[in-house]
């Protein structure tokens, strides 16, 4: 029977995703790789994974519908028969002023954020004896606000609320959520230059987040058991403040 620890990971093609896969992979756990549109990336992710002696199993699964949610559980433990991890990082924005922002787009954006991640945990607490949920959120859900993404920033606040409930029903789990402000990835760097200079001025940031130094942080939740359930931890810049 496989002992190794398991985590899985929603959005796990996704830039921040894939950082916090290697940094698990690379520990010695057993990863599982969620994607729902990358599935080149979510591959290349296998194949990097494989190349270091690590163990994955890839699952395309669309963390707002519950039953390929719940196939996606039942995937993993008939995998590797349990989960000790749960990392809810899948997550869009779809940015835009409020008078173009049609009311569809708005609760994509929080069916995604915020009942994704209900979902995923609602399913994966059956399998979590003593385990740890980690939800990725961000400062637009505390402080950093911007207009265009105002359901993103909703969504995002949703997240926190959400830690502190889950982890009060499930006292035998940790339950936290990491909240970076800006993070270097592919769309962040797409974006236009000016726009995003002036963002990080406005907010204090010195320097991007890298993705990780975000999976760092989500690795040492995993191991410090100080930290409060229900607590969100924030990610100011790329310095490591």
């Amino acid at each position: 029977m496989n002992m190794k620890k398991t985590v899985l990971i929603t959005g796990a093609s996704s830039d921040i995703g894939s950082e916090i896969a290697i940094k698990f992979a690379k520990c010695g756990y057993n990863v599982v790789i969620n994607y729902l549109t990358n599935e080149d990336r979510a591959n290349e992710l296998e194949i990097n994974i494989h190349s270091f002696g690590g163990n994955c199993l890839v699952v395309k699964a669309d963390v707002t519908k519950s039953e390929e949610v719940e196939k996606m559980i039942t995937r993993t433990i008939n995998k590797f028969g349990k989960i000790d991890v749960l990392v809810n990082n899948a997550g869009i924005a779809i940015d835009n002023d409020i008078y173009d922002k049609s009311k569809d787009e708005f609760l994509k954006v929080l069916e995604v954020n915020v009942v994704g991640t209900f979902l995923v945990s609602k399913e994966a607490s059956h399998y979590m004896d003593n385990g740890t949920i980690i939800n990725i959120s961000s400062t637009d859900g505390i402080d950093t606000y911007n207009d265009i993404s105002m359901d993103y920033c909703a969504s995002k606040a949703g997240v926190i609320s959400l830690t502190k409930t889950l982890a009060m029903r499930f006292p035998n789990l940790k339950v936290y959520s990491v909240a970076p402000n800006w993070v270097k990835t592919k769309t962040v760097l797409e974006m236009d230059p000016e726009y995003l200079e002036k963002e990080l001025e406005r907010i204090n940031q010195k320097e991007l987040i890298t993705p990780s130094m975000v999976a760092n942080k989500v690795w040492e939740l995993c191991d410090n058991s100080n930290v409060i359930s229900g607590s969100t931890i924030v990610i100011k810049d790329g310095k490591g403040n």
